[in-house]
């Protein structure tokens, strides 16, 4: 199964590392965060104030 926009934060930092210096670049510290655990994707960007369909592309993550 691939990621999604509500595959959680862990999830998407298991399987691409790389995307922990993504997150930084949108202001997200989820690496160090206790919630990335059950947070998804699209929850973190509502969080964030970030436009989900933006940070999903600079993931490479597939759109759902």
């Amino acid at each position: 199964m691939g990621l999604t926009p509500d595959s959680t934060i862990y999830d998407l930092l298991k399987a691409k590392p790389e995307s922990a210096e993504v997150l930084f670049k949108f202001g997200m510290g989820c690496v160090g965060c206790a919630i990335a655990r059950g947070e998804t994707i699209r929850e973190a960007a509502m969080a964030h104030g970030i436009p989900l369909e933006e940070l999903l592309s600079a993931l490479g993550v597939d759109q759902g």
